[in-house]
């Protein structure tokens, strides 16, 4: 051979697999007009691979002089179909491949095929006659491990070598001639017999697809759809070079059930378009998209008109994407609903949303039908605000007595050195803090620091005063002006605490909040007009039993109690200042937030078409 093979087999086949062993040697034999391969795989056990041992046998042409000499010399290929380096990958599992073969009639040919083989080490001697053959044994395996089990797995290589020849046998069976493909394995002293041949065929119609990628060469695709029971298959592929490549064209998880399909796009466009390793079709990018989306659009057209009940699935997929996320509605890709993964469509039409707002975000100048477009994108972003709402909303209404207080703190806002919010960038923080859980009126805040020790808003409010304390509150709301202004401004804190506690452990919020208060009211002097405290928590009868005495319940969908009290800020000279405690139960605070944020989605959506998607 011309080449120097181990640097040959790096570079063309680092990045196979075992099973391409089989399927070279398959495709080599159908080139020698084989019609009956029996391929055997031996291992004492999966965790032995240097046990592993296969033999591949058909009843071809055998390893003709000319046969031979092709082989002998990489990238010597009869015609464009053929890469010439598919035997390469059986040198990238085993360094001992004998290859015995008979041919016309009284030739026998023997030879040894590794990364030293030179094509003048081939012994030939005459034989009876004999009907023609060729047989690989392969031992000596070169890896550490058997990548997975499926590699040596009758049933799952047969599978493997329907995907990969299904064109090919297609071929084979239309035009009369049987097939027999037998694979064997024997591992762990576990046998195991499987047959591929014609009965495993189906019978194909087909049709042409019009298409605008290429003009002069026909895209015809022959498919077939058979009911069966209790199991489901899906084959999509291209034929490029008498193999199939498969194309995802519908994702798992809208794979009809009780149904095998299969189809086959064939074109002369395809021929060559497929990777050395021919894993990869060679088509940019573009390309391959077009193809993907003309190949799936008539695959689902043909299995809606075949299978009426997947049209119906399809159209309640859409109308519940469109109620689910109406902001997008006009976005969506209809024709491949129900064929991808529903977040491919959604990312895809989010996406597209962006691209429109952005291209308005750039104009210099708005024409009447931008004015028209800006006005509907509008609506859309803030449809998506309060959709993004109301999944907080719901995350909030799922937690349990498993979640901590912190993760019930980050539902509120971001927490730790990330948690500071201010007036100036609302637009990039209004994602990251849900003030509005308590009221939407808190939305209007100066400033919001989350998860913050106490210093930090005594001197953020204080500028210069610094007073080290390291009690942690939840959130703080600088609210209604700025304190760097030195005017009067009202300041709200919240406490959370986690569901499932004591109700000692409860009750304590209480107290928190009073202390919070009392610090708070002293650094500040006069510049705090007034101060509101939020203690959120899970509420029970012994819970609403302490706070009924003291406290005056407010209205709520839930249980939520005030209370107006004074509190001592300084004893010489005696200072008392008033403050107002809230005790809400945090599941009325998701029921409150939810009648309201539900009051804007109804409306909103009332003015979307859910059917238009």
């Amino acid at each position: 051979m011309k080449v120097k093979l181990d640097q040959a087999v790096k570079m063309f086949f680092s990045n196979s697999s075992l099973e391409m062993v089989y399927i070279e040697a398959i495709s080599n034999a159908l080139d020698a007009n084989a019609n009956k391969i029996i391929i055997t795989i031996t291992a004492n056990a999966l965790n032995n691979p240097e046990t592993l041992q296969v033999e591949i046998s058909d009843n071809g042409e055998g390893f003709t002089d000319e046969r031979y000499k092709k082989f002998s010399n990489l990238f010597d290929v009869e015609e464009s179909t053929h890469k010439g380096l598919g035997r390469l990958v059986y040198l990238c599992y085993f360094n001992d491949i004998e290859v015995l073969s008979y041919y016309d009639k009284t030739k026998y040919r023997f030879f040894k095929f590794d990364e030293k083989f030179d094509e003048s080490n081939s012994n030939v001697v005459t034989v009876s006659e004999r009907e023609s053959s060729t047989t690989f044994k392969m031992q000596g395996y070169t890896l550490q491990k058997i990548a997975k089990s499926e590699y040596i797995n009758s049933n799952n290589l047969k599978k493997r070598v329907l995907e990969e020849f299904y064109s090919r046998l297609f071929h084979l069976k239309k035009d009369g001639h049987s097939f027999e493909i037998k694979i064997i394995t024997d591992i762990d002293k576990n046998r195991n017999d499987v047959i591929l041949n014609n009965s495993d065929i189906p019978e194909f119609k087909v049709v042409e697809i019009e298409n605008t990628i290429n003009l002069t060469d026909k895209f015809n695709l022959y498919y077939s759809i058979n009911q069966v029971n209790n199991t489901q298959s899906f084959i999509a592929a291209i034929n490029v070079d008498n193999r199939t490549v498969k194309i995802n064209l519908v994702d798992e998880e809208n794979i009809p059930i009780s149904y095998e399909m299969v189809f086959l796009l064939y074109s002369d466009y395809f021929i060559g378009k497929v990777d050395i390793q021919r894993k990869d079709l060679t088509f940019s990018k573009s390309e391959l998209k077009d193809i993907e989306n003309i190949f799936r659009r008539k695959v689902a057209l043909i299995i809606e008109e075949e299978i009426p009940k997947i049209k119906e699935r399809n159209l309640n997929t859409k109308t519940k994407l469109s109620k689910r996320y109406p902001h997008l509605i006009g976005y969506f890709d209809k024709k491949n609903i129900g064929y991808i993964k529903n977040e491919e469509i959604i990312k895809n039409a989010q996406n597209e949303f962006f691209k429109d707002q952005k291209e308005l975000l750039d104009a210099n100048s708005l024409t009447d039908e931008q004015f028209n477009k800006a006005l509907d994108i509008s609506s859309r972003s803030l449809t998506e605000y309060i959709l993004f709402r109301q999944l907080t909303i719901e995350k909030l209404r799922e937690t349990t007595i498993n979640n901590s207080e912190l993760e019930l703190h980050k539902l509120f806002a971001t927490t730790r050195k990330e948690g500071k919010f201010e007036k100036l960038n609302f637009i990039n923080d209004i994602y990251r803090n849900n003030s509005w859980l308590l009221d939407d009126k808190y939305m209007t805040y100066e400033t919001v620091l989350s998860d913050r020790e106490l210093t930090d808003v005594i001197e953020f409010i204080t500028k210069d005063e610094v007073h080290r304390d390291d009690d942690r509150i939840d959130i703080a709301l600088i609210f209604s002006n700025n304190p760097k202004n030195s005017i009067p401004f009202d300041v709200v804190i919240i406490e959370i605490k986690k569901k499932g506690i004591t109700i000692e452990e409860n009750m304590k919020v209480i107290t928190q909040l009073e202390k919070r208060a009392r610090k708070l009211m002293h650094y500040y002097n006069n510049q705090i007009q007034r101060i509101w405290f939020y203690g959120i928590i899970e509420f029970n009868d012994e819970v609403e039993l302490a706070l009924s005495g003291e406290y005056t319940e407010l209205y709520s969908s839930g249980k939520m109690y005030y209370k107006e009290t004074t509190v001592a800020i300084s004893l010489e000279p005696k200072k008392v200042l008033p403050i107002g405690v809230f005790i809400w139960d945090i599941n009325a605070v998701i029921e409150d937030a939810h009648l309201r944020n539900s009051a804007f989605l109804n409306l909103i959506k009332s003015n979307f078409d859910v059917n238009g998607i």
